[in-house]
């Protein structure tokens, strides 16, 4: 007699801190930047700029966002998270189990990884919640998965998902959130993504060639079909043929750099430059979070708005992430299917 397979599933989203106290972001910070995947630099180098600088300089301002961030429940990129696992738990068959962990702190990897091996899968399907790759935040998490299971006596079958930018769910979820506002009334709309080195975009290729050198902003191909910048480009063309937005009404940025040499153009900048050319209300999507987080309600909607309107702008509104939007899980729900 055959016995049903037990299939074990892992979300995970990059973290938050326990709580918006100086110390709490101090350790997620720490754990974030040194991450050599995060900041590719000589591991000396990013000791010093890490524990040295960025760290002690940066918890204390990085403290008062997060506690503009903070809610009755928490930080909204876990809470949405938890929804998110528990509402996927109740849409699958009862031999697939949905595991949450956090990239960065807790529910950490380690921990939760510990609790699937003990659970003998047959199979896990590892599904990070980022849709475009990056070596920073998906390259990250899949590298952690596979060294933790590495460790283990018995490796069960293993599925790991690196990126479904293209997916029909993913941008029909984006769309059905646009339906809260009326597009007409916009002059302008700004595809926000997080900002990357531009370092880190060049190292995929392997002709030598940098990022700009490959057609990124224009097609997806099979040199660039890793590279984040030509799937966040990607992504924004088919959101602007679902919903109907001409080329020129809308501009690809990319937000929260640390310096110049990241991608552009930058999302801030955009923002201003469009209020001076007279733009007075402007949409803002943030397609790369699945989740609301600091980089979509505070750096978004509160200091792009700022920038905005200082600006002569006089209306920036943002859609909301997917969160535990039905559409959002229905479309999890049939990429862990297609893989057991």
């Amino acid at each position: 007699m055959s016995v049903e397979k037990k299939i074990g599933v892992l979300l995970v989203n990059l973290g938050t801190p326990d709580s918006p106290s100086v110390p709490h972001v101090r350790k997620y910070l720490s754990e974030f930047l040194n991450d050599p995947r995060v900041i590719d630099i000589p591991w000396l180098a990013r000791k010093l700029l890490v524990n040295f600088i960025i760290v002690p300089f940066r918890s204390f301002s990085s403290s008062k966002i997060y506690q503009k961030l903070w809610t009755d429940k928490g930080s909204p990129l876990l809470f949405h998270s938890e929804s998110v696992t528990q509402l996927l738990q109740e849409k699958l068959p009862s031999n697939i189990m949905v595991h949450l962990a956090m990239r960065y702190q807790e529910p950490s990897m380690d921990k939760v990884m510990e609790e699937m091996r003990q659970a003998n899968y047959d199979k896990i399907i590892v599904l990070p919640l980022y849709p475009h790759y990056a070596s920073s935040s998906t390259g990250s998490t899949l590298d952690k998965a596979m060294k933790l299971m590495s460790k283990w006596y018995v490796i069960p079958e293993a599925t790991f998902i690196s990126q479904y930018y293209e997916e029909e769910g993913y941008i029909n979820t984006i769309v059905e959130r646009t339906k809260a506002f009326n597009l007409n009334q916009y002059d302008h709309f700004l595809f926000s993504y997080h900002g990357l080195p531009v370092r880190q975009v060049d190292k995929v290729y392997d002709d030598g060639l940098p990022c700009s050198e490959h057609s990124c902003e224009r097609e997806i191909n099979d040199t660039n079909k890793f590279c984040y910048k030509a799937t966040c480009f990607a992504t924004t063309r088919m959101l602007a043929e679902k919903l109907g937005i001409p080329e020129d009404k809308y501009t690809v940025g990319f937000q929260s750099r640390l310096d110049k040499n990241w991608l552009e153009p930058f999302s801030d900048k955009v923002v201003e430059e469009k209020a001076k050319e007279g733009v007075k209300k402007m949409l803002v999507f943030s397609p790369a979070f699945t989740a609301d987080c600091l980089e979509t309600t505070i750096e978004i909607g509160d200091e792009y708005l700022e920038i905005f309107e200082e600006n002569g702008g006089q209306q920036l509104d943002l859609v909301p992430s997917l969160n535990d939007h039905p559409m959002w899980i229905d479309t999890l729900k049939k990429m862990v299917l297609e893989r057991v």
